[in-house]
């Protein structure tokens, strides 16, 4: 049985990491309502490019247009095929990292994908280092992710993205990242994001009545040529898609780490309960054990 000394340093000993997972706790809420503050903002804007897109494929832009020379619409047989894999640098996020990387093990099973067919996009250390060490080849990396990035600070990560798949280092792109729906719950999500199609414009992007709030007719005047106008538009989009998964990842990180800072907060508390009473316990039972030599002792002399 432990010692009353020993009892107490374990009931010291976690009362400090209770007040350091309390604090935990409180930083991450407040990133959480800091970057939720400065999503809205971003999420309008995302939506309105993607009305913009949408309202090109209604007015059959990509049909008169010549797909061989806008390579992010252009269909091309898949030899190799890029994740965009978005983690966290650090832990403490629950099982934030652990869900993508199972799940985007799923899709490779699924996709019949190995280290032969694949290459690695990641941002965020802990992808990184997971599919290093199986060896993956892992052509970007972008640690380091500020609290709530700003398109400036993604911005050599999109552009690279997209040149990487123009320069056909890999004809396909899958981007893959924690969801944030609220405060205690994310979902996984894989989009298809390159080749641009109808798909990925229905996995990503605004909501449709903010989209319906821009009143765009489907007839255009295109100058100088469709084309033209497509090979601008289109990987502005792309970019924007690839930063809002990054932004939206961020928002499902630091969400994370607040419930599971709460969580240990609690099972720290929790812990310090049933230490204190184990105290009370042996304290009451060195007590009576005291007062029993005591009154043995004095029976002794009589």
């Amino acid at each position: 049985m432990a010692s009353l000394q020993d009892i107490q340093r374990r009931i010291s000993s976690t009362k400090k990491t209770r007040q350091i997972t309390s604090a935990m706790q409180m930083v991450s809420t407040a990133k959480l309502s800091q970057i939720q503050r400065y999503s809205k903002g971003y999420q309008a804007y995302a939506a309105r490019l993607e009305a913009i897109v949408e309202h090109l494929v209604s007015a059959h832009l990509f049909d008169n247009a010549d797909a061989k020379h806008i390579p992010l619409i252009a269909q091309r047989t898949i030899e190799k095929t890029g994740i965009l894999v978005v983690t966290s640098d650090r832990g403490l996020v629950g099982s934030y990292n652990a869900n993508v990387i199972k799940q985007t093990n799923a899709l490779m099973a699924r996709l019949n994908l190995d280290t032969t067919n694949t290459t690695i996009l990641a941002v965020g250390g802990n992808g990184a280092d997971f599919y290093k060490k199986r060896g993956f080849e892992v052509i970007l990396e972008h640690r380091g992710v500020s609290d709530v990035p700003s398109f400036n600070e993604i911005r050599s990560v999109v552009k690279t993205v997209t040149s990487l798949y123009e320069t056909e280092v890999f004809d396909a792109l899958h981007v893959v990242y924690n969801h944030f729906v609220n405060r205690l719950t994310s979902e996984y999500r894989d989009v298809q994001l390159l080749p641009l199609t109808g798909d990925t414009l229905n996995a990503m992007g605004g909501t449709e009545a903010e989209k319906a709030e821009l009143n765009i007719q489907s007839a255009y005047e295109i100058e100088p040529d469709t084309t033209a106008v497509l090979n601008v538009v289109l990987p502005q989009f792309a970019q924007s898609l690839v930063y809002e998964a990054v932004l939206d990842a961020k928002t499902a990180e630091h969400a994370a780490s607040s419930t599971a800072m709460k969580g240990a907060t609690d099972n720290a508390k929790d812990l310090i309960g049933r230490l204190e009473l184990q105290f009370n316990r042996a304290r009451q039972a060195a007590i009576t054990t005291e007062i029993t030599e005591i009154t043995g002792g004095m029976a002794a002399l009589e």
